[in-house]
This record gives structure tokens, sequence and C-alpha cells, in this order.
């Protein structure tokens, strides 16, 4: 099972829409995609889906609409791996994102945590859990690269990678 991941859009203030290496990987057999916040328009909820289903949670700059749509918290079993998936911000500022994403769910409650809110790119082991942060395809901040996330699941092993890439340009018009 191959599962994109993306948090951080931040669409329309950083992009338009969605960025061409993004748009190439999820015509390529995505089986599932996950929001993991900061969305800013439901108008990335409909370009992701032309794609695959599409998971999401809320982010610190979502409106209510979106909030009320997909919730701040959620855990999704896929391929047998149980995966929580959450923004990472949080009231104490003198916690990472990823200490909150890890604080929002129990030991042993999910095999992968799923979180973004940094624009930085994870990938860890924190007591136990496996951290997954994608980075953003569309607001690098002081990173050097746009980046999305992909797990790929087969039984009980589950892979996690970052694409990196470096133009959030769209897909250009195919012509007639």
């Amino acid at each position: 099972m191959k599962i994109v991941v993306v948090s951080d859009t931040h669409i329309p203030r950083m992009a338009k829409s969605l960025p061409a290496r993004l748009v190439r990987e999820l015509e390529s057999n995505t089986d599932l995609i996950l929001h993991a916040g900061d969305w800013t328009s439901e108008q990335v909820y409909d370009q992701l889906v032309r794609y695959a289903p599409v998971e999401g949670v809320a982010g610190n700059n979502d409106g209510e609409a979106l909030l009320m749509r997909f919730g701040l918290r959620k855990k999704i079993v896929s391929g047998g791996i149980r995966i929580g998936l959450v923004h990472g911000h949080g009231p104490n500022p003198r916690l990472t994102a990823e200490h909150r994403a890890a604080a929002a769910f129990d030991q042993g409650e999910v095999d992968i945590i799923v979180f973004g809110h940094s624009h930085i790119p994870v990938l860890k082991r924190l007591d136990g859990m496996l951290l997954f942060n994608p980075g953003s395809p569309t607001d690098k901040r002081r990173q050097k690269q746009y980046s999305f996330g992909i797990l790929s699941i087969s039984g009980t092993d589950i892979r996690a990678k970052h694409v990196f890439y470096d133009s959030k340009d769209p897909p250009k018009a195919k012509k007639a």
C-alpha cells in the first residue's frame, strides 16, 4: 500500500495549486493521501481527492469549516498499521512539534505518528513510535527544499521516506 503524506500546504497563500512534483507522485498508484493540517482552504482537499481517498486533520491556520470537517486528531488503520495523525501545534511553546505530536497519543496506541506544523521533515523513533513529518510541499521556510512523504506498507512492515524537490511550480497544461 502506498500512502502519500503532505502537510502545511497553505494553499492559496503559498501556492495556487499542488506542485508538479507532488502531482506526479499522486498519479503513480497512490492508495491513500494523508494531510497533517494547515490546508488553509478546502480547495486543497478537492485537488487531492482526484487521486486517492484523503484523510486529514486541521492545523492552527485552518478555519472553523476545516476544523469541523477534519478535527484535530485521528487514528487510521491502513494495511494493518495504526497511524496517528495530528498537526503538532499546541499551547506549550516549550515543546517541539514532534513532542506535542507524540504526546497526543498514548504509548502503544499507534505504530506511527504523522504530524506537521514545523515545516521541517522528520523521520525518527521516539519511545518506540515512528515519528514522521513530511515537511511542506509549498512553504519550505528555512529548509533547502520543498518536501512531502511516502509511507509504504506491506504486512506489518512500514517504510517511510521523504521526497525533496526545488520547485513548487504547478503542473504544466497538457497540449491538445
